[in-house]
């Protein structure tokens, strides 16, 4: 790939030694955790209607609306690149209500830190205090559930008691003491666990009146101002719809956010976008290939004061090839792993934002196989490589254990079992471990060098799998099946069985390859692949569907024979989990000659059901497809092709991580994803982790579980390479040997 950076172009070479430059040394940890104590709201992610918004007007009141919400205003806002509107006419008999919500996003910390709500407001014409609006805040969403215990609202707020007049043309900032906010409600308000504003109807005056409102948040009183230095060594380097701009950190406890401004003419800089503290870098989606831009940023503290601009750097977009476009994603969602990584452990975060605290287990696995591409790409050397993996396997050697089984989450910092998902949750999680070991085991082989860090290396991850106990994840000698969990508390409460065909294949495999704690082979066949009346209605209970409750499925859809799955096939992360390291082109069984080939069919069924798009979805199409799991615009869902489990919402890492089954497909997603919707989807880790067009909904999270699997089997498409290395692990292939003697019986 070639880069505009400073006015001249960057060759194939010199890009290798700029990789090293640039990208080698990791930012510092992101503060969303504590960010996030804090706002409600800084800017959309949508540039029309805002998502976590409501409005609804009565009578004769009027309140400017997008789809039932409030409207994003692009051209005055306070941080850049937006702001809400609220545009109203108050009538006699009528009413109106604009409410704004907190980002609704997994793990968000609940509770909101500090003594006072701020805001700011913007009056295109003045507006007189008895004018204005007024507020509630309520600790629930919305209707009637704020009666609900502990759902609770405030008394009625006056905004002009805490405004005055408001001038035309000037920012003005609010500052409502949240102890003035007593309860309405039959329970007592907390106002650190206030969900949502409501702006409503005052003084019904018939005039038509617009406030422009930004960067709400809760907070105490800023800290005296400090002048802040500028951020230094700005650079920019241009790609093919976009340009990326980097910065060193600011190192300050007044650093509230940067703020990036871009000029096309060489003179007028106007404010494009702004960066929380923590993160040194911006992507400045310009739409279109030979666009010269012109950057330099400014630091901004608590009280929204600028420090003096920084250097200005300059770069263009041109067009990249299939290959180039490739790299460039696999390098935006390595930086996931990478940069967002916990700096303590080097374990990969549930998701960003999200939770500081929690680190991910199996999504951790998949980073140290993002890793292994990182290195063999260039994005970093080989020794940072080795660096981080060895402060992973540090982590891991002291973090608790459950029979060797690791849990599925843990704090980063102190390896603390965290029971995200409830009190049983509390002990070893086996699959979670099996995507950790997969990861692993292929860096295991790839680090094998004949220094002695490598050679340490790879004997601590030796043992670390040698000490999985996978034959006490049977419960008993004589069980049919391996069981997801186990809790020193709870013991085998949960006791999920591990039926396939879904995503837990690779727990089979490692456990029968275990050269310590194996289980034998037939355990595939009578648990994996299994046909008691346990087995049948467990397939048949989670997909709804008889096709393939058996395991072999045999039907086909859209033209596509499907030898094994359930219904339609699942979710594409069934195609992806276990087959990030471990070949599928190595595995045949009695229901499939080939599980690449049957992989291949499950994606080009989920690509043939969302070109058909049978529920009418926006934005389905041959380039918008990958129904797979992710949140959407009402939480988690397992998206598929099916009924019930297709709620308008597309995933990116289903289509880009399909790489290796469907090449073409994937490729046109990616371009579609990308160069189409990139004002909105694309960021610092790469494509965001899902959107729904029909809601106008854009994931506010990436997620550890969705990027790695893009980076890694896009480098399976290119390479081979990480299959070649989980591959060429001895007891992978004494596994399936073994299993073939088993199938042929």
């Amino acid at each position: 790939m070639s880069f505009v950076a400073a006015g001249s172009r960057v060759g194939r070479k010199q890009l290798v030694v700029l990789s090293l430059l640039l990208y080698v040394l990791p930012s510092l940890a992101h503060a969303s955790s504590d960010y996030y104590r804090h706002v409600i709201f800084d800017n959309s992610l949508t540039p029309d209607g805002y998502f976590y918004s409501t409005g609804q007007a009565s009578g004769q009141s009027f309140l400017e609306q997008k789809d039932s919400r409030l409207p994003v205003e692009t051209k005055i806002f306070l941080t850049p690149p937006n702001a809400i509107r609220l545009a109203w006419q108050s009538a006699r008999g009528g009413g109106w209500l604009a409410q704004i919500r907190t980002v609704d996003f997994r793990n968000r910390f609940p509770q909101l830190s500090g003594t006072d709500l701020y805001f700011w407001i913007f009056a295109p014409e003045a507006i007189s205090a008895a004018d204005l609006p007024k507020m509630v805040l309520s600790n629930a969403r919305e209707g009637l559930q704020v009666a609900e215990f502990p759902g609770s609202f405030s008394e009625p707020l006056d905004l002009g008691k805490y405004t005055g007049d408001v001038p035309a043309g000037r920012w003005v900032q609010v500052r409502i003491p949240l102890s003035d906010c007593r309860t309405a409600s039959i329970h007592a308000f907390k106002p650190e666990y206030t969900q949502s504003v409501t702006f409503y109807q005052g003084r019904a005056d018939g005039v038509r009146h617009t406030l422009i409102v930004d960067e709400m948040r809760v907070d105490n009183d800023p800290p005296a101002g400090t002048t802040l230095p500028p951020p230094s060594n700005v650079r920019a380097f241009g790609y093919d719809r976009h340009v990326e701009i980097e910065w060193d950190a600011v190192e300050s406890s007044a650093l509230a956010r940067n703020v990036i401004y871009r000029s096309t003419d060489g003179s007028n800089f106007s404010p494009v976008g702004m960066q929380l503290p923590g993160i040194f870098r911006y992507e400045d989606f310009l739409g279109k290939p030979d666009v010269h831009a012109q950057y330099k940023v400014a630091a901004s503290d608590w009280q929204y004061r600028q420090s003096a601009f920084s250097n200005v750097a300059s770069a263009s977009t041109h067009e990249l090839d299939d290959d180039e476009l490739l790299t460039m994603l696999q390098r935006a969602c390595f930086h996931y792993y990478w940069e967002g990584a916990d700096p303590h452990s080097g374990m990969a975060r549930e998701n960003i934002p999200g939770d500081d605290r929690i680190v991910a287990t199996g999504a951790s696995g998949f980073g140290i196989m993002a890793l292994v591409v990182g290195v063999d790409r260039g994005f970093i050397t080989r020794q940072q490589g080795v660096e981080r993996l060895t402060r992973i396997v540090d982590f891991l050697e002291h973090a608790p254990r459950y029979h060797g089984a690791w849990s599925h989450f843990m704090n980063g910092n102190t390896g603390e079992t965290m029971p995200v998902f409830g009190m049983f949750e509390n002990g070893g999680d086996l699959v979670e471990t099996s995507f950790l070991i997969q990861g692993l085991l292929a860096a295991r082989q790839y680090f094998h060098g004949s220094c002695e860090r490598e050679q340490s290396l790879y004997r601590r991850i030796t043992q670390l799998w040698e000490t999985v106990e996978w034959d006490w994840y049977r419960e008993t000698p004589t069980s049919d099946f391996l069981y997801w969990h186990w809790s020193p508390q709870w013991a085998w409460q949960i006791h999920h069985p591990l039926i396939g065909f879904n995503e837990v294949m690779i727990t089979y495999l490692l456990g029968i390859a275990s050269p310590t704690h194996a289980v034998p082979p037939t355990l595939y066949y009578s648990g994996w692949v299994g046909q008691s009346e346990r087995a049948v209605s467990y397939r048949e209970g989670w997909s709804g569907s008889t096709e393939g409750d058996h395991y072999g499925n045999g039907h086909t859809y859209y033209g596509i024979k499907l030898d094994v799955g359930v219904g339609t096939g699942g979710p594409l992360f069934f195609t992806h989990y276990s087959y990030m390291g471990f070949d599928p082109h190595s595995l045949h069984d009695r229901f499939t000659k080939s599980y690449f080939e049957n992989n291949r069919n499950i994606a080009l069924i989920n690509l043939a059901y969302s070109a058909a798009n049978p529920k009418h979805f926006l934005g389905y199409g041959p380039n918008a497809w990958g129904l797979t799991a992710s949140d959407g615009p009402d939480g988690y869902v397992p998206h598929a092709p099916d009924d019930n489990d297709d709620r308008g919402t597309l995933t990116p890492t289903g289509a880009l991580a399909s790489f290796p089954y469907t090449p073409e497909a994937s490729i046109t997603a990616l371009k579609h994803y990308y160069r189409d919707l990139g004002d909105r989807m694309w960021d610092i880790y790469g494509p965001r982790d899902a959107f729904n067009p029909g809601a106008n909904w854009v994931s506010p999270i990436y997620m550890g579980l969705n990027q790695a699997p893009i980076v890694v089997m896009i480098e399976n498409y290119r390479t081979g390479l990480v299959w070649k290395n989980f591959m060429s692990n001895p007891d992978i292939g004494k596994m399936l040997k073994e299993l073939d003697e088993v199938t042929a019986k």
